[in-house]
């Protein structure tokens, strides 16, 4: 069964956890492609990924770059996974109907939006009803990321 983790937002936005997330995937081996609602939203973690620090840089692609087998990290708004990746990250609210192909699903949302927060709920019920082992992921006051359960 696919590993199913829940990120909780509500100190950083997706903007500043999610480089730190794909950087560990990256040094694992794993790929990954991270799905997000909209074009705009995915215009925009296109660009702050090559920019988050200024001493490097987060490879990744998306459809407009091409060679997508060759990317280790992925931005789609699909729910498609052309660079084979082992990780898929959910952001916004986004969904994929099959976990199969991935060792892990890493959902992020918005703790800050009451929405967001009940939709997670509501995932995660679903999660656990289908047998995934689900772990829920929660920051700190130091900004490190805390097992909650």
């Amino acid at each position: 069964m696919t590993e199913v983790l829940f990120y909780h937002l509500d100190r950083l936005p997706l903007e500043r956890v999610l480089p730190d997330l794909l950087e560990r995937c990256i040094e694992r081996g794993w790929k990954a492609v991270v799905q997000v609602a909209a074009d705009e939203r995915l215009e925009a973690l296109d660009a702050h990924l090559w920019t988050y620090r200024d001493d490097t840089f987060l490879p990744h692609g998306t459809t407009k770059d091409g060679r997508p087998g060759e990317q280790p990290v992925f931005l789609t708004t699909g729910d498609d996974n052309p660079n084979g990746a082992q990780v898929r990250f959910l952001a916004d609210g986004t969904d994929v109907e099959d976990f199969s192909p991935y060792q892990r699903i890493v959902i992020l949302f918005d703790g800050n939006e009451v929405e967001s927060v009940e939709q997670a709920r509501a995932k995660w019920k679903v999660v656990k009803a289908a047998g995934h082992e689900a772990t829920y992921w929660q920051q700190n006051d130091r900004g490190r990321w805390e097992k909650k359960a």
